[in-house]
């Protein structure tokens, strides 16, 4: 698949929910809030395609569902 609406859609949230109308004092400042925010939305955010779980704990649901099949 050549399609990047998944990455179009990150970079829209990260945009929208974070940095949407702030000013960073310097670029070193702004890419830490980036890699902050990027951190955040890996590990915690809620994603609807989840069924809303954080990215860890759909994995870690996936891997009992594993775990109980074997």
């Amino acid at each position: 698949c050549w399609d990047n609406a998944c990455s179009e859609t990150l970079f829209g949230s990260l945009k929208v929910e974070r940095l949407h109308g702030q000013h960073f004092a310097t670029r070193r400042h702004a890419k830490d809030e980036t890699i902050a925010w990027l951190l955040w939305y890996n590990q915690s955010r809620l994603h609807s395609t989840l069924n809303y779980l954080s990215p860890m704990q759909f994995e870690q649901h996936w891997q009992i569902q594993q775990a109980n099949q074997a």
